[in-house]
């Protein structure tokens, strides 16, 4: 079989219509049977139109990309001599590419076309040209660059020639250097498409590159913090002196330690945790009026992972059965910022009694609220107490009760006993807010508080912040092993935990625990309507009101917008740590350099 046929793909024609062809076709003008010029010119005389037409598939649609008009019209084949230019084209009439032969579609950036109609190659069946239009025309893509002005061709029809054009797609052609190129107005936009410059988006400019400085440097005060700094020209470069007072003081007291030989009656390992320091004076052990048992309180490590914990002793108590495990798991499980979290419970006789144990976090430095606002001896007597209510008497001379004086009482300094000031409104409210977020985490697991007393809550940093202490150890105490389910009575002790905290409120603002007192009751809601807003006293009211059953989340509404004071006062207080942590982030870097520079300096020679 001929090869031309065999890289065709076109199966070989009968010798009568093969005979038809020139002589000499196979070879023109002595080019080689292998070019590409010789294979398209022996195609176009050996596939007459009236051939192609019998050919059901392929020669169908090579048909149809032919460059030549319906009919029988002999095609006079010219020599290459006669070609002025010739640029082999993308995709030819009656050419199969081959894979070293980019087609038009592959260019322009179009997928590749289905062959069988000419309209799915985005054009229409050409009219007739020149037969040197139809050896080498190829497609817009194709055409040089010193063509003329694209912009300035218009659709033209040759003289004499028949409207093949089915599909209304309007045809271009123009002659560059003898050689006649075809396209329609779909080419033209796919060619103007892939081969323009594309449009800068806008905004599409890369950014500036940032130079960042080779060495560390501590940056200025943010302008949110400046004006936050006391006028007290505090360091610039180093942690302000009230907290770093505050820090060293905190590690200070976690680190401390007593001689064995002083308090020969503490132990120096109980269970998991040794060097026992105690927090309460040990010369006088008194009974807990809330537990009622004699209680001890000491700072111990654990031996395994070094921590600090506080443990909390009950002396002279005997476990009598292990399913109060149960509410202590519970307890365990509770987390909140304002209750100091349960971590263990063991009996013991390392006191040479039956002790039982409860350990919670360590929290260095901390107080209880009595020790912070009942030490004044004025507060816990009768007498002070009468003396405080005469004093905060403010009443116009119609005796009304002047609205103007309401709520402006400073924070008293405690240190002074004869000092009767009432506490500031602003920090009541930052403790209720704490206390109800931790009652509400407590009722939630099904709990109930139960130590709602001033001897009960510590302030952890000196000011305002303070958590829930001995949570769950009533719970264990009180325990009936004879009950078939331990938390049926919680909801009247969350009850209780209600008015605790009702009562809380009015020692705090009154000042005095003489006030909790059944005969003081109407005398304190009387200097707490004359002190303090309208609010803090109905919500006083509400607590301690027992007609109803009422939820912590009763309690909710009544503080208000109350609780975006309290978030912001929180935040300023972390931007402010944030910034003063950031003066030191240098440290450990430094330290670590002058090291390296010692041991170099300091090397033998």
């Amino acid at each position: 079989m001929d090869p031309l046929f065999l890289n065709l793909g076109i199966p070989q024609q009968s010798p009568a219509v093969v005979s038809s062809t020139p002589p000499g076709a196979s070879q023109v003008n002595g080019l080689p049977q292998e070019s590409k010029l010789a294979t398209y010119i022996s195609n176009r005389q050996s596939l007459p139109v009236s051939q192609q037409q019998q050919n059901p598939s392929l020669n169908k649609s090579l048909a149809a990309l032919s460059l030549d008009g319906v009919g029988s019209r002999k095609v006079s084949v010219p020599s290459v001599g006669n070609i002025a230019e010739f640029v082999p084209g993308a995709g030819g009439a009656g050419l199969a590419h081959s894979s070293s032969t980019p087609s038009f579609h592959s260019l322009s950036g179009i997928g590749s076309p289905n062959l069988s109609t000419s309209n799915s190659l985005g054009f229409s069946s050409m009219t007739r040209s020149s037969p040197a239009a139809s050896v080498a025309s190829p497609q817009r893509p194709g055409s040089p660059q010193g063509s003329p002005a694209r912009g300035r061709r218009s659709p033209r029809v040759a003289a004499g020639e028949e409207p093949n054009n089915t599909s209304g797609v309007p045809t271009y052609h123009e002659n560059v250097g003898g050689t006649t190129y075809f396209f329609t107005a779909q080419d033209q936009q796919s060619f103007a498409a892939a081969t323009a410059a594309p449009s800068p988006a806008p905004f599409s400019a890369p950014p500036p590159a940032l130079v960042f400085p080779p060495y560390h440097i501590l940056p200025s005060t943010p302008s949110h913090i400046h004006h936050l700094r006391s006028s007290n020209n505090p360091p610039h470069f180093f942690m302000g002196d009230d907290l770093r007072h505050d820090i060293l003081e905190r590690h200070a007291m976690t680190m401390a330690h007593i001689d064995p030989e002083t308090i020969p009656d503490i132990p120096q390992e109980v269970d998991m945790y040794h060097e026992l320091v105690p927090l309460e004076p040990q010369h006088a052990v008194n009974k807990s009026t809330i537990f009622g048992y004699a209680t001890s309180v000491y700072k111990a490590t654990n031996v395994k992972t070094g921590l600090h914990f506080c443990l909390y002793r009950i002396h002279g108590y005997r476990l009598s059965n292990v399913k109060v495990t149960q509410l202590v798991d519970l307890w365990k499980k509770l987390q909140h910022s304002s209750v100091t979290q349960l971590r263990e419970v063991f009996t013991t006789k390392a006191f040479n009694d039956n002790s039982i144990v409860f350990v919670y976090d360590y929290h260095a430095g901390a107080e209880t609220l009595t020790a912070r606002h009942f030490n004044s001896p004025a507060a816990l007597t009768a007498n002070g107490w009468e003396g405080l209510v005469n004093s905060a008497s403010v009443t116009t001379g119609t005796g009304a009760v002047d609205s103007s004086q309401r709520g402006i009482h400073k924070v008293m300094h405690h240190n002074s006993g004869n000092n009767t000031g009432l506490l500031s409104e602003p920090i009541l409210w930052t403790y209720i807010i704490q206390l109800t977020g931790a009652l509400r985490a407590i009722h939630t697991q099904g709990l109930a508080c139960r130590t709602l007393d001033p001897s009960k809550i510590i302030l952890t940093d000196g000011k305002t912040r303070i958590r829930i202490n001995c949570c769950g150890i009533i719970d264990v105490l009180n325990f009936d092993p004879n009950a078939s389910n331990p938390l049926a009575n919680m909801p009247q002790y969350q009850q209780e935990d209600l008015m605790n905290l009702g009562k809380l409120m009015i020692a705090l603002a009154c000042n005095s625990v003489m006030a909790v007192q059944r005969d003081n009751i109407s005398t304190a809601m009387e200097l707490i309507n004359r002190s303090y807003s309208r609010d803090l006293s109905l919500l006083v009211v509400c607590l301690l009101t027992s007609q109803r059953v009422k939820t912590i989340n009763d309690v909710m509404p009544m503080i208000g917008a109350r609780f975006y004071t309290a978030l912001e006062t929180i935040t300023q207080k972390v931007d402010v740590y944030e910034i003063e942590l950031a003066k030191e982030v240098h440290n450990g870097r430094l330290f670590r350099l002058l090291t390296k520079l010692n041991t170099i300096a300091d090397r033998p020679e």
